[in-house]
């Protein structure tokens, strides 16, 4: 597998929906479908969605909605076969900061139970379980866990941001 150099963020346009989707349907049992997309940019004034890209190819995105305080990430997908590399991670951090930028004092996500690598980087970030949605995803009404960031303004937090980013751009 090639090591990646360089990943840029940019925030996501229509014209990324297309790759958008063609990530999205390798990633995940239920793809969100292109209106979806085409409505989170357009219309929902809560959304912020971003793109990580490595020479100009779109290799992932990220989403979250925030309402007052709280950022609630939507999804974060990166392509097959630089799942690994970082990419999702700077994905989060991209969130973190958005968010923060938005006035957001805390973020939560719901997770497949199953997904023990996306738990892991969670966790990293200071993300912790409160919780389980029983049978929450539909195709196959698996668990999801409900995680919570503690005060993103706090100091310890904004600390280890600032070192995990640190790390992420050494890269």
């Amino acid at each position: 597998m090639k090591q990646i150099t360089r990943v840029t963020l940019e925030p996501m346009t229509v014209q990324d929906i297309p790759r958008v989707l063609e990530i999205e349907r390798e990633s995940f049992r239920t793809p969100w479908p292109a209106d979806a997309y085409t409505h989170e940019l357009k219309e929902n004034r809560l959304a912020t969605y971003i793109v990580a890209k490595v020479e100009d190819r779109l290799v992932g995105y990220a989403g979250m909605w925030v309402i007052l305080d709280e950022a609630h990430i939507t999804t974060i997908a990166v392509e097959l076969p630089l799942r690994g590399q970082r990419v999702g991670e700077r994905l989060l951090v991209g969130l973190i900061e958005a968010a923060m930028e938005r006035g957001a004092r805390w973020m939560t996500l719901e997770v497949r139970k199953s997904n023990l690598a996306a738990q892991t980087l969670y966790r990293k970030y200071g993300f912790r379980e409160i919780g389980t949605r029983k049978a929450y995803y539909s195709d196959n009404r698996e668990d999801a866990v409900v995680m919570w960031t503690g005060n993103l303004r706090e100091r310890d937090f904004q600390e280890r941001l600032a070192t995990l980013r640190r790390a992420t751009e050494d890269d």
